[in-house]
């Protein structure tokens, strides 16, 4: 049973946003401050990544436990309208993988950070960095033979 009546579960649904969440506004708070730039939500690629790193063909999705089924406690499904949300998840993460799989056909790295490991930023943001320093060192090795 849910605490809250229906128009107001209603209202209060309709004031998640999908862009430009506090976690992703962190995330690329983070990325410009330690000199990485990019682009936010381009449209032209599958799934309209939150983040693309051009120079590293690396694109980033801060994803919502909730909203695409991250098996963690933020990723709970409300035990109220449960075939509802079951179908809806199910739905968000198969089209994430679609858009993941096809990023990877056209060459991408793709990184999905969750919002609950954004609980301890400088971890997970450690993890950000230096997989995106691996990625700059084997183009740099790149260069280096082909250039």
């Amino acid at each position: 049973m849910d605490r809250i009546s229906k128009p107001e579960r209603s209202a209060l649904m309709a004031k998640v946003r999908s862009k430009n969440t506090t976690p992703e506004v962190l995330v690329r708070s983070r990325l410009h401050r330690a000199g990485f730039r990019f682009r936010c939500h381009c449209r032209n690629l599958p799934g309209s990544p939150d983040i693309v790193l051009p120079k590293y063909r690396t694109v980033i999705f801060v994803h919502g436990c909730f909203w695409h089924g991250h098996n963690c406690k933020r990723g709970a499904l409300p035990s109220s309208n449960k075939q509802f949300w079951e179908e809806k998840i199910s739905r968000n993460r198969s089209r994430d993988l679609k858009s993941q799989r096809t990023l990877r056909g056209m060459g991408y790295h793709v990184i999905i950070v969750w919002t609950c490991r954004l609980q301890k930023p400088e971890r997970e943001m450690q993890r950000l960095f230096s997989f995106l320093n691996r990625i700059n060192s084997s183009l740099s090795s790149l260069k280096t033979v082909t250039g």
